[in-house]
């Protein structure tokens, strides 16, 4: 499908994230009363029409809601308006025309390009009259709405429609699926500059002032043929120094991104080392089961503290053993500043997706594990040692481009592995087969105790039926005896 978009744009807290949210069929952008939340374009598709079209969420603009930010934010609507084909005003339907409004008007009536007028928060049918005021911009395209409440949002689209170019089929081809990498970290590790200099582009909003990004923001970007899809994420803080609920919002989306994405690529600030807040997202890495590439941001600034021999093997050993529960993750050093390292962050990539394609032989890995247990014996627990009877390796039940390998032992109790052991047993399957910078799962499957698939317990005696048929699953009829005790005997029927 070609890139036709549209994008939403108007003042502060005037509905424009729930507008978006609403369009694209899913909460994407962080909705709240405090004015000034969106930072970044954020980007996504409607579905909702005869042929899917992009949409652009954008800042407020005008009333200096984040000072700190207000230029930045006219930069990210101006590219938007300028990628945009068709624009979405929106304006607040109960507070009424405001000059911010009539300025920015104005503005898009002189681009040239079309614009539909959104009243937004229209929730009731009388309250339509209060749209009326608003045909003072001069627009000839506008409609009254409630994104909270889902009122009128297809004519909208309908209306969109006519206004965006046609659609272009072009002819199906088996594209490999995109791989969604999540940028994740603390803030002010440099995620948002690592995603530029990988895009060599301003796409996302950088800043000294932690907690810039604000929203998941989901980039498509291809690189030497392959589709990558980087998420960059709001940075996670400790729960203690979280200040408001809009970042409380903004660490909740980033860790929804951890579980979303097919790979994970954890930024470190190499001039400051490994912190707890980094052990913890590594934590969340490692309890969602996800890939991972471990990136030292800022190494231009420790460069100089380990050219002596040994000094970075030391500092990378250092940084390993810190993240000790990810030893599975190569560790790289990157400069977003310098753009250094960019393309060596890919080739991991590249090498995980390959290894994650790989199996390892039934025969050769029962072979593998059983020497490695012949070598150092399980522990002894209450008497009794975990023995593995059977090993394989998992089919893969997913279409993920990045599928994790599983491997299934059939074992005497599950009960009796533990950790340290399956550690154990794990660092001796990745001498042989590395499986790079994914993690290993291990499914225990105990044998049956005796009895109890049903051999032990007894079975119900078919009852007789009147004419002496067996009924399958009723128990065997007992006939009764007489008063004296005795079973009565049947006469002999007469004979022909």
């Amino acid at each position: 499908m070609p890139e036709r978009t549209l994008a939403i744009v108007g003042r502060p807290n005037v509905g424009k994230s729930a507008l978006f949210n609403r369009l694209a069929g899913r909460k994407i952008s962080i909705v709240h009363d405090q004015p000034g939340v969106t930072r970044d374009r954020i980007a996504s598709v409607c579905k909702l029409g005869n042929y899917p079209f992009n949409i652009l969420d954008t800042g407020g603009i005008g009333t200096n809601v984040d000072a700190t930010f207000s230029e930045q934010v006219h930069i990210e609507v101006d590219l938007a308006i300028e990628t945009a084909d068709v624009l979405l005003l929106v304006v607040d339907g109960r507070q009424g025309l405001t000059p911010l409004d009539e300025d920015l008007g104005r503005r898009l009536r002189r681009i040239g390009k079309p614009v539909i007028l959104v009243v937004n928060k229209i929730d009731l049918e009388q309250h339509s009259p209060h749209a009326a005021e608003f045909s003072k911009l001069g627009f000839e395209n506008q409609i009254a709405i409630s994104a909270e409440h889902n009122r009128a949002i297809l004519p909208l689209v309908a209306w969109a429609e006519r206004l965006l170019p046609a659609p272009v089929f072009e002819e199906a081809t088996d594209q490999k699926p995109a791989v969604k990498i999540a940028i994740v970290g603390r803030p002010n590790v440099g995620k948002s500059s690592l995603t530029n200099a990988i895009l060599s582009d301003q796409r996302t909003m950088v800043s000294d002032v932690a907690g810039t990004t604000r929203d998941a923001i989901d980039i498509p970007y291809e690189r030497h043929g392959n589709p990558y899809l980087l998420i960059d994420t709001a940075g996670i803080r400790a729960p203690s120094k979280v200040s408001d609920s809009v970042e409380v919002f903004s660490v909740m989306r980033s860790e929804s991104s951890i579980r979303r994405a097919d790979l994970c690529l954890l930024v470190l600030d190499a001039s400051v080392g490994v912190t707890m807040q980094d052990k913890k997202i590594a934590g969340l890495i490692h309890e969602a089961r996800k890939p991972c590439v471990i990136a030292l941001n800022k190494w231009d600034l420790v460069r100089a503290q380990t050219k002596e021999e040994g000094a970075l093997k030391e500092f990378l050993e250092e940084v390993q053993s810190q993240l000790f529960f990810l030893n599975y993750a190569p560790v790289l050093l990157a400069s977003a500043k310098t753009g250094a390292e960019m393309t060596r962050i890919f080739k991991s990539i590249e090498r995980i997706q390959r290894e994650s394609q790989e199996r390892i032989g039934t025969g050769p890995l029962n072979r593998l594990l059983s020497d490695s247990m012949a070598k150092h014996p399980a522990p002894i627990q209450s008497g009794r040692r975990f023995k593995m009877l059977y090993a394989t390796q998992a089919e893969m039940r997913t279409r993920s481009p990045i599928p994790i390998p599983e491997l299934v032992l059939f074992c005497n109790d599950e009960k009796l592995l533990p950790e340290s052991y399956r550690r154990y047993l794990e660092a001796q399957v990745r001498e042989s087969h590395p499986f790079t910078g994914l993690p290993l799962l291990f499914h225990l499957r105990p044998r049956e105790a005796k009895g109890k698939s049903g051999g032990s317990q007894s079975k119900a005696v078919p009852r007789r039926n009147g004419r002496g048929a067996s009924g399958g699953s009723q128990s065997k009829a007992v006939p009764r005896r007489n008063g004296r005790g005795a079973v009565p005997r049947r006469k002999p029927e007469a004979k022909d």
